[in-house]
C-alpha cells in the first residue's frame, strides 16, 4: 500500500499516465469556464437592459406618424387580419414602465385607466377614439403577462365582433 501512495506522489508515475490531467488542474478549468459564462451573462443582462432603456426611451415619445399614415396601417392590419379569417389582432404590446402606475390600474379595470397611458400608447388610444371607435371597432388594453406573478407587458387588441 505504501509503495501505491508513493507511485502517485512521483511525477514520473504521473508522466506515465499519458498526460492525464490532475483532479486539481481540471477544477481549475472548470472554475475558468465558470467565470467566462458569469462574465457573459453579465454582458448580455448589460446589453439587454441598454436595449430596453432605449426602447422605452423612444416609445415615451411621440411617434412622428400623422393620423393618414396610421389610418394607412391599420386599414392594412384589419384587411390582413380579416382576410385570415380573424375578427381580432393585437396591435401593440409596451412594457408597463410606459404607464404611470406600471399597469396597476389597467390590471384591476379600474376608471380612469386611460389616464395612465403615456408615449405611443396614449397615441394609439386616441387614435382609436377618434377614428376606429365611430365605425365600431373594439380596443381591448389588459396586462398580457405576469412574469414572477407580477403584472408584466400591456397588450393592446383591436376588434371588430
Amino acid at each position: 500500500m505504501a509503495s501505491t501512495q508513493t507511485k502517485a506522489a512521483d511525477p514520473k508515475a504521473a508522466d506515465s499516465l499519458g498526460g492525464l490531467p490532475t483532479a486539481k488542474d481540471l477544477m481549475q478549468q472548470v472554475a475558468l469556464k465558470e467565470a467566462e459564462k458569469a462574465s457573459a451573462a453579465m454582458r448580455e443582462r448589460t446589453a439587454g437592459e441598454t436595449e430596453k432603456q432605449a426602447l422605452l426611451e423612444k416609445l415615451s415619445k411621440p411617434s412622428g406618424v400623422d393620423d393618414k399614415e396610421r389610418l394607412a396601417r391599420a386599414t392594412a392590419i384589419i384587411k390582413r387580419a380579416a382576410g385570415n379569417g380573424l375578427t381580432e389582432v393585437e396591435v401593440g404590446r409596451f412594457p408597463k414602465e410606459l404607464f404611470t402606475d406600471r399597469g396597476r390600474a389597467i390590471n384591476q379595470m379600474e376608471a380612469g385607466w386611460e389616464n395612465t397611458l403615456t408615449g405611443l400608447p396614449k397615441e394609439l388610444l386616441e387614435f382609436w377614439r377618434e377614428f376606429l371607435r365611430p365605425h365600431g371597432y373594439k380596443l381591448k388594453v389588459q396586462v398580457v403577462d405576469f412574469p414572477g406573478g407580477i403584472p408584466g407587458d400591456i397588450g393592446m387588441t383591436l376588434s371588430w365582433s
